[in-house]
């Protein structure tokens, strides 16, 4: 098996780009991996190009709103509201400004500034990066993690795999 991380994150979406700087900033090595060309590229074009970052509403307010049972979500944001979704933009040097019905935006009004903050504080933490990467199977040995093995055989050792794809990965 090739180089051991203690994290794998397959996804180069929002999701992926926030799991890959979570686990680093708690001193984790990680590698992200996207079987992409670009990483964000979904959220550089978000909000008509000016990426709709999170929602200032009340929790309750924002639950109420999600289409079916949204009841799901208090446990997420007990942990990562979106308070700290906007204090973590704005640690990153995003200035964010509040619309109608609590939507935040960059004061910029540019998605790819998102983007870019997000790339940036990755490097910053030595994130490394494998795109044009597709992952094949994600590898256990007695009901662990060990890690991963991408669509050109090759193995990869990791204590944890995170799968933060928006859809269907295969």
């Amino acid at each position: 098996m090739k180089k051991t991380y203690d994290v794998i994150v397959i996804g180069g979406g929002p999701s992926g780009l926030m799991a890959s700087i979570a686990a680093a900033e708690k001193g984790s090595r990680v590698l992200l991996i996207d079987k992409g060309t670009k990483l964000g590229r979904k959220l550089a074009i978000s909000g008509g190009g000016r990426c709709n970052v999170t929602n200032r509403l009340p929790v309750d307010e924002i639950i109420k709103h999600i289409p079916g049972n949204g009841r799901f979500l208090y446990s997420a944001f007990s942990e990562f509201s979106n308070e700290d979704i906007i204090s973590f933009f704005e640690n990153l040097g995003i200035a964010l400004k509040e619309e109608d019905h609590g939507r935040m935006f960059p004061v910029s009004n540019r998605a790819m500034d998102v983007v870019e903050a997000l790339l940036d504080q990755m490097k910053r933490l030595n994130v490394q990066i494998r795109t044009s990467t597709a992952v094949d199977e994600i590898l256990y040995e007695d009901g662990a993690t060990v890690g991963v093995r991408l669509k050109d055989g090759d193995e990869i050792g990791a204590a944890a795999v995170v799968f933060a794809v928006g859809g269907k990965y295969v």
